[in-house]
Formats: structure tokens, sequence, C-alpha cells
């Protein structure tokens, strides 16, 4: 069992996680959601508690296996926030009290803040909107 405390949880997410979106443009494929928020961290399975932990602390989100057949990778958990209301009212608060070092890793989280507040808007409702996402996301690491 892990304690985790504010600051490791920053850490790990500044070297393990993600802050990202998929943005779909294409009707035709027939997608209910056409813009996807979403947080994880992927971590080799020997370290998965530490991912269950994280599930504990924030209260919110999935981990689930990761098969990677590729030569030399080893299979994987990964930890997973795509809950809208989850990332709105608990992941990106903490994020904004207990700040990114790595400068990457803060930019997209501020990008991934902007996209939220577009989605809050319903601004992905439309063509134009979500144009505009696929802008900003583009910016992304």
């Amino acid at each position: 069992m892990y304690h985790l405390n504010p600051d490791y949880i920053v850490g790990l997410v500044d070297g393990e996680g993600s802050f990202t979106f998929y943005i779909n443009l294409n009707k035709s494929l027939n997608r209910r959601v056409r813009a996807e928020p979403k947080f994880y961290l992927k971590l080799v399975e020997e370290d998965k508690d530490i991912l269950y932990q994280l599930q504990k602390f924030f209260n919110c989100g999935s981990v689930y296996f990761q098969k990677d057949t590729r030569p030399n990778h080893k299979h994987c958990f990964r930890y997973e926030v795509y809950n809208r209301e989850d990332l709105n009212k608990i992941i990106i608060p903490f994020f904004k009290k207990n700040k990114l070092k790595f400068r990457t890793k803060k930019r997209d989280f501020e990008i991934f803040c902007e996209l939220m507040e577009m989605i809050n808007q319903n601004k992905h409702l439309n063509d134009v909107g979500l144009r505009k996402m696929l802008h900003l996301k583009q910016k992304m690491h």
C-alpha cells in the first residue's frame, strides 16, 4: 500500500501521465461522441498497484489491463478518467491547485483546460467549434 500525496501524484503525472483529446471531424464514422477528453497514466504491470491507489485517491476513473504484443515491451495497466464531470470537478481542480512542473506537460494541461471549457460551452456540438478545437488540440505534445 502506498501513501499518495499531491506532490507524488504531480511527479508521477509529469513523468507518466497524459492529458489528451480525441476529436472526430468525420461525420461518416457514425461515432456518437465527437470530442473525447481523457486523462490517463500507463505503467508496467508490476506497478499497477499505484494506479489503483490513484483511482482511490481521486475516487473516479478506471484501471484496466493493456496488452502489448510488441517485442521487448511489457504488458501495462492504465488508469483513465474520461467522465467529463469527473474531469471538470476532480482532475482539473487538482492540477490547477497542484501545479505540474514540466513545461510541456503544463502546456498540454492548459490546452486541455481550454478544450474542456469549449465543451462546457457546447462548442463541440458544431463543425466550426470542432475545427477550432482540433486546431487547439494540435498544439498538444
